[in-house]
């Protein structure tokens, strides 16, 4: 009988160890992982949905809000911040080319969508020979025109067309259009004047458009170097933790927030990272 109570008492001590063992490794496995992501202030309303989604798969976001598109790429090369959600295709690439920083996006989010504007006609088949056409003079800003119009079938452009804005590298020009560079901000101010403007998402809002309903043509996902991304350092693009909140944000109700909220000005945009050449 003794032996027995005995043999009973260790099993039952050993049962309470492996219980407690048990216990211990599934709060580990539901411990709250938190992550630091970097944004500007026009995406917050988009990442607190983000952030509220994230909770119920055990990830606690927080927010830092940067003022420049400097910092938040400096920042998540520093370490500082975990992800930045904030930029497009073309602006990370020149980026981190121009500091040699180890960056790497995980996922696309959205395009704020440039568009062909005009108080005369209501599409640009209809834009007469020789005609004039507004569009943002900055080299960049430019270049993304000079895209839109040949996306149009207004204009063409080299094959080798580096998205820098000039002029003189416009290879055909069927309707012989005249082209005025003014600055991004006046594009929608010269509409009376012009056949056509190319304005800037921001600018077009400010101004009291919607993009998609208004402009006579329009960006799309097509517009790779243009489509905005969540970037990581370069060595943790596999995290299974990011790579879960990419999955939040490209849900079908995240994308239905983004149109909800910002009148439909931008456009949510999933397609895999190959189709922006990563």
């Amino acid at each position: 009988m003794k032996k027995w109570m005995i043999t009973l008492s260790i099993l039952l001590t050993v049962g309470l160890v492996l219980s407690g063992c048990s216990n211990e490794s599934g709060a580990a496995s539901e411990e709250t992982k938190k992550v630091k992501v970097g944004l500007n202030g026009s995406g917050v309303p988009i990442w607190e949905k983000i952030k509220e989604k994230a909770e119920k798969e055990n990830i606690e976001i927080e927010l830092v809000e940067f003022a420049d598109y400097v910092r938040p790429n400096m920042a998540l090369a520093d370490g500082d911040i975990d992800l930045n959600a904030f930029q497009t295709v073309s602006y990370f690439d020149s980026f981190i080319k121009e500091h040699n920083l180890d960056l790497a996006p995980i996922g696309t989010t959205l395009i704020a969508p440039m568009g062909i504007y005009s108080d005369k006609y209501e599409d640009v088949s209809e834009i007469p020979e020789g005609s004039s056409i507004a569009l943002p003079k900055e080299a960049t800003n430019m270049g993304r025109a000079l895209l839109l119009l040949e996306e149009s079938g207004l204009i063409g452009l080299p094959d080798d067309f580096d998205g820098n804005g000039d002029l003189s590298k416009i290879e055909e020009n069927p309707k012989n259009l005249e082209f005025e560079p003014i600055v991004a901000a006046q594009t929608p101010r010269v509409l009376p004047d012009v056949a056509a403007s190319i304005i800037n998402n921001g600018v077009a809002v400010e101004a009291g458009f919607v993009p998609v309903e208004d402009a006579i043509a329009i960006e799309d996902e097509t517009a790779q170097p243009y489509i905005n991304i969540i970037a990581a350092r370069a060595d943790e693009t596999d995290n299974e933790t990011y790579q879960k909140i990419v999955e939040i944000y490209q849900q079908e109700d995240v994308a239905q927030h983004i149109e909800e909220v910002y009148n439909q000005s931008l456009i949510p945009t999933f397609v895999p990272l190959e189709d922006i050449g990563w």
